[in-house]
């Protein structure tokens, strides 16, 4: 396996600086940036009565969630996303959904729908990695307060849930990969594990050559310990939080 000197002095297996913000929305419900290396989040939650159509009089909660690129958050302005959201979009969107209601007991909520606003504030790769950790802290810290307020009798949530990149660039192993990191990547895997260990999502794909089973076998070994450690550092957060 080769060596890649990465841009910001990182070993191949070291995560990027994790940093939070709380609270920067007063009407949320809660809200936090969450920044992983240059890339920052605004993860916020809101709660509303009712559910979809589909799940109505069964007596369950929803959890749905939202993510854009803000203008100015890439070298290039985005343009807002209004009418008609591109594949990209949706298929974060979904992915971030369905990261956290694996680790939310939806009984508990009653008839009330979670809305996950996650936006990216300045992209420089990992965003979607960014926002499903960020938004389980959002969650956390929101359910906290529901609790306090009698809103809810027992917490829904289950598990801790974090997501992070990896890839192969020139040949060499890499965590939580930055934009020059994952526009040059052969590999690039996005993964979403819980506290338990167990892997909720995997998205990968052969961005240049095929890759063998070895180097999956490897990607994935070195997401878990990164996962593991963003864990860790999500429990810091809260420790630290209001």
């Amino acid at each position: 396996m080769t060596t890649f000197l990465r841009m910001d002095g990182r070993l191949p297996g070291e995560l990027r600086t994790f940093e939070t913000t709380w609270d920067p929305m007063c009407f949320a419900l809660s809200s936090v940036i969450v920044r992983t290396g240059r890339t920052a989040v605004l993860c916020s939650i809101s709660i509303e009565d009712g559910v979809p159509k589909w799940r109505s009089g069964k007596g369950k909660g929803w959890l749905s969630a939202e993510y854009r690129l803000l203008p100015g958050s890439t070298p290039q302005r985005q343009r807002r996303e209004l009418l008609k959201l591109s594949g990209r979009t949706q298929e974060i969107q979904r992915l971030i959904g369905r990261s956290l209601r694996a680790v939310v007991d939806m009984s508990e909520l009653g008839e009330k729908t979670l809305l996950i606003d996650c936006d990216v504030i300045q992209a420089d790769a990992g965003t979607r990695t960014a926002a499903i950790t960020g938004s389980w802290l959002a969650l956390h810290k929101a359910f906290e307060r529901l609790l306090k307020q009698g809103e809810l009798i027992k917490n829904p949530l289950r598990r801790q849930v974090a997501a992070v990149s990896v890839g192969l660039v020139e040949g060499c192993r890499l965590l939580d990969l930055d934009y020059k990191e994952d526009s040059h990547a052969d590999v690039d895997l996005n993964v979403v594990m819980d506290s338990d260990g167990c892997f909720l999502e995997v998205q990968g794909t052969a961005e240049g050559a095929p890759f063998s089973r070895k180097d999956l076998d490897a990607l994935m070994d070195l997401a878990q310990l990164g996962l593991r450690d963003l864990h860790i550092a999500q429990t810091k957060a809260l420790n630290n939080s209001a």
